[in-house]
């Protein structure tokens, strides 16, 4: 058992101020503490004092990390507590100034594993050090080539698996002693990283071939055989790569990319609460995407798997989509289609005035979309033009902005909200306060994927599943559905973040349940609900 500062100077065990005199004692702390013993919610009061003193995101943030990197159960404490106020402070769009930073105010390496494409053979080494003996059930991995909003900023991305790991403990209960945060350091493209000498990554130009995958399969093949029922989470990989490294592991091992499925789930079930409210089906909608890479096909993909388990045809259902990109709409005959949006593309022949389809407002006067979704990071691209038009062939508009940090949103909730004189089913990428128009208050959704990945994991986890199944999503997806009271005036399309925790375990259970249909169950899940509970951790000192 580690002593004094050790003890101390231990995230996962260090108590601070709440030892007891007897523990004190016991593990060599008398003399090194302050002579008061402080409770743990007297500790979290403090906590939230102290950040609502401070002036602004910035500094709320890097206070709360302070707190995050000396203890996690407080840090936790109160992150539960105060979860749909800290999630714009520690995790997104807070989070993007901290990885734009990174280098620059390093201070801990917060129990993640840095691993060097230069280096593979340090590999295991590395993830033994980062693990310190801890039994690890989940791994959050990113390369850090995508960032969704800010692009590519290699071992700075790091922050982005802290934070999501965060997410997964404060909204699904998973024990931060049994996660762990990865960045694979293939280099970066970014300029101003690779002339700033204080960026702490490697500085060279990404690495993207045969020697790329190599390390990536290393890294994979190597944590799955060092944790045999380990949860890996891909989290921001390049459009050229997220997809291949999906779908070489997916039909082996429990794994998950966030930008893939992640933003595909809750979008299908903002547009299933969406249709909740309007009474409609969605085999009746037609779909429009702008901005189709990673996040945009994933979403399409996913909303295509719906309609054919609701029954369409694949033909029937590859009708209804329809993908705008920088190039406009996208057509069969293009040359620079990645692979993911080749499946939704259409023919020119389709059309009289094809070759003026080039920009989004075309598409929307040309096609007459019900569900317009931005994933483009094109602030303000959801214009008045654009949503007053596709709100005169439609009696109920989904619209879903997704695109975050907020500078980057296509449209705001409330522009929405009247330009559709209230008519408009919307969810953003952000959080977005409510919008109050002609006597009607609007709740607005925010289509944030901690409303769905914490319980998916948690679900997948806690059941010991083998595989993550495209039905384990589906009904992950589904299972939100019943939160929200459709009939409820201004209802929001998606549960608030106030209740994460709650349906975190809406989703897990559902999830489990669907893991032992399929016969991938490795624990026992004869009641979900409750091997779900077992397996979660509350932020309790021990």
């Amino acid at each position: 058992m580690k002593k004094g500062y050790d003890l101390l100077n231990d995230p996962f065990l260090n108590k601070g101020t709440a030892f007891t005199m007897q523990e004190r004692e016991k593990y060599g702390l008398v003399g090194i503490l302050p002579p008061t013993v402080q409770s743990l919610d007297t500790q979290a009061e403090q906590v939230y004092k102290n950040v609502e003193n401070k002036p602004n995101v910035t500094e709320k943030r890097h206070y709360l990390m302070n707190i995050f990197s000396r203890n996690r159960t407080l840090f936790f404490h109160v992150f539960k507590q105060h979860i749909a106020e800290f999630m714009p402070i520690v995790y997104d769009p807070g989070i993007a100034e901290s990885i734009r930073e990174y280098s620059e105010f390093f201070i801990t390496p917060q129990n993640a594993a840095y691993l060097s494409i230069d280096h593979p053979e340090q590999m295991e080494q590395s993830i033994r050090n980062a693990a310190e003996g801890r039994d690890i059930d989940l791994i959050v991995v990113t390369d850090a080539e995508a960032i969704l909003g800010i692009g590519d900023w290699g071992t700075n991305g790091v922050s982005i698996s802290v934070g999501k790991l965060m997410v997964y403990t404060a909204a699904a209960g998973l024990d931060p002693a049994r996660v762990l945060p990865v960045v694979l350091d293939a280099g970066t493209n970014r300029e101003s990283l690779l002339n700033d000498p204080l960026y702490l990554g490697l500085h060279q130009k990404r690495i993207i071939d045969d020697r790329y995958y190599n390390f990536v399969d290393q890294f994979v093949k190597l944590v799955e055989n060092m944790f045999p029922h380990l949860y890996l989470h891909f989290e921001d990989f390049g459009r050229e790569h997220a997809a291949n490294i999906l779908n070489k592991y997916v039909d082996t091992y429990p794994v998950f990319n966030d930008d893939i499925e992640g933003t595909g789930i809750i979008s299908l079930a903002g547009i299933l609460g969406g249709l909740n409210i309007s009474g409609e089906k969605l085999s009746d909608q037609t779909y429009m995407c702008f901005g189709a890479g990673t996040a945009g096909c994933g979403i399409a993909k996913r909303i295509y798997q719906e309609m054919l388990d609701q029954g369409l045809s694949e033909a029937e259902a590859k009708k209804k989509f329809y993908l705008v990109d920088r190039q406009g709409l996208l057509f069969d005959d293009m040359t620079d289609l990645t692979p993911e949006q080749k499946p939704f593309v259409r023919k020119r022949s389709e059309f009289d005035n094809a070759d003026e389809l080039t920009t989004l407002a075309a598409a929307v006067k040309a096609i007459h979309p019900t569900i317009l979704v931005g994933t483009s990071t094109q602030s303000g691209a959801f214009t008045e033009e654009i949503v007053k038009e596709m709100a005169s062939f439609t009696k109920r508009p989904i619209i879903f902005p997704l695109s975050n940090p907020t500078e980057l949103a296509e449209a705001k909730a409330e522009d929405l909200i009247h330009w559709t004189d209230g008519r408009a089913l919307v969810a953003t990428g952000i959080p977005s306060q409510p919008v109050t128009y002609k006597g009607v208050t609007y709740e607005i959704g925010q289509a944030n994927n901690a409303l769905i990945y914490p319980g998916l994991g948690l679900g997948v986890i806690a059941s010991g599943a083998k595989l993550l199944t495209d039905r384990m999503i589906s009904v992950a997806a589904h299972s939100i559905g019943g939160i929200v009271d459709p009939a409820q005036p201004g209802a929001a399309v998606l549960p608030p973040v106030t209740q994460l925790d709650r349906f975190s375990e809406t989703v897990a259970s559902a999830v489990a349940a669907e893991a032992k249909k399929e016969g991938l169950n490795r624990n026992d899940v004869s009641d979900p609900d409750e091997c779900v509970k077992k397996y979660k951790w509350e932020p309790k000192y021990k």
